[in-house]
């Protein structure tokens, strides 16, 4: 197939110091592996529809899992978005990803909530909390049910927030008790306020129009089908899937 994904000499060159090592016999080949994965997380298919080119889809199927539940890929995003992101200005944000009736599935919580999965207007879905860099790069992301509000996922990215002179978001973020957490951290808000507000909030106007780029980030995050869709339960590997998908598009 002319069409298939592999990893160049470069990019292997670049990923392999977060790989884990091999105890015993050799592994199968990292780059037909990797590049195995990657094709089918940006397709959307299942792994036994898997080329032949990438060699049996057990193969590419165990290795997904074992290193989602040991975060290798997480790790991997963590190491390349360290190298390059511009902390000058940060911006907060999040969207909604829609999961299959096969996530939600056979047991769990009643409705998939053990899951990270909530019931919203559009249906099932996992809301996805990001924090880009001033270029819209993914810094840190944080997934939680569809129906949870923005402040738990500005709540919880916090804590991990870098070093940085702004923080750019929507008026969704106007609270008191968020301002006052960037204050103390060095960061200035750029956020407008809310239309409920007494008086109206300054901001900077120039600043503020540079949002679109983490929504920029989000739409072509989405254009992998395993991402815009989620069709795996455990919010582990799912969350493995957006992270692949960010280092490859944003840090190869």
């Amino acid at each position: 197939m002319s069409n298939l994904f592999w990893l160049t000499d470069e990019q292997m060159v670049r990923l392999r110091p977060y790989f884990p090592k091999s105890h015993g016999k050799p592994r199968v080949d990292d780059r037909r592996v990797l590049s195995g994965i990657i094709f089918i997380n940006r397709n959307g298919l299942r792994w036994s529809d898997a080329p032949r080119e990438y060699g049996p889809p057990k193969t590419l199927y165990n290795r997904w899992k074992r290193w989602s539940d040991k975060g290798v890929f997480a790790r991997i995003m963590e190491g390349l978005a360290s190298e390059h992101s511009d902390f000058k200005a940060i911006m907060i944000d999040a969207t909604y990803l829609k999961a299959h009736r096969t996530a939600s599935s056979l047991g769990g919580e009643k409705g998939g909530r053990g899951r990270l999965i909530g019931r919203t207007k559009g249906g099932m879905n996992t809301k996805l909390h990001a924090v880009t860099d001033a270029s819209g790069r993914r810094i840190r992301f944080f997934i939680t049910a569809g129906q949870v509000s923005d402040y738990t996922g500005a709540r919880a990215l916090l804590r991990s927030l870098p070093a940085a002179d702004w923080m750019i978001a929507d008026r969704g973020y106007d609270a008191d008790w968020f301002r006052d957490a960037l204050k103390d951290k060095g960061i200035r808000p750029c956020i407008p306020g809310r239309k409920s507000r007494d008086k109206p909030v300054p901001y900077d106007k120039r600043k503020y129009k540079r949002r679109n780029r983490i929504e920029i980030m989000f739409g072509r995050l989405k254009d992998w089908r395993r991402v815009a869709t989620r069709y795996d339960r455990c919010p582990k590997v799912f969350l493995s899937a957006i992270a692949l998908a960010a280092a490859v598009i944003f840090w190869l």
